[in-house]
């Protein structure tokens, strides 16, 4: 399963690639027609002329891995028109909803995630038995003979 995190940069080609062209092919396409750097992390997706295919490149660090997704039945029910634009940028959700052949601009997403605000009250997120191993050791501890949960973590 290809995780993909939501600060993930994506980015989709809106011209049809040929399907022959392999890593080092499309590596090249993303820095001399697309002005993008392939090594930058950010995930290219690419479509055949049938928009029957979806392509994903992406380099990790290590190197770069080339993902194919050739649908079973029918086409491609979404893909953006140009904007005059070489690239099209998705966000992690869109382009989940993409590879499961949907339509991100017919999806129904929830907004964003907001900060609170500042007056809000924060808790500490770590339970008391993954708390670190310094407040597990200390010796102050309770009438119940349990050590007091940490404030203000």
């Amino acid at each position: 399963m290809i995780q993909l995190p939501p600060q993930l940069s994506i980015m989709l080609a809106y011209e049809p690639v040929d399907f022959r062209k392999g890593i080092d092919t499309l590596a090249a396409l993303c820095l001399n027609r697309l002005n993008c750097d392939p090594f930058s992390g950010t995930v290219f997706l690419f479509r055949n002329r049938r928009a029957t295919a979806l392509k994903l490149l992406i380099y990790d660090g290590q190197g770069f891995w080339l993902c194919l997704k050739r649908f079973s039945k029918g086409h491609l029910a979404w893909w953006p028109k140009s904007s005059g634009a070489p690239l099209h940028p998705l966000a992690a959700h869109q382009l989940s909803v993409l590879l499961m052949n949907g339509h991100p601009d017919l999806a129904r997403f929830q907004e964003p995630w907001r900060r609170l605000p500042s007056d809000a009250r924060t808790f500490a997120l770590t339970p008391p038995a993954l708390a670190p191993v310094a407040a597990q050791t200390s010796t102050a501890t309770t009438v119940s003979g349990r050590v007091p949960p940490l404030v203000g973590c």
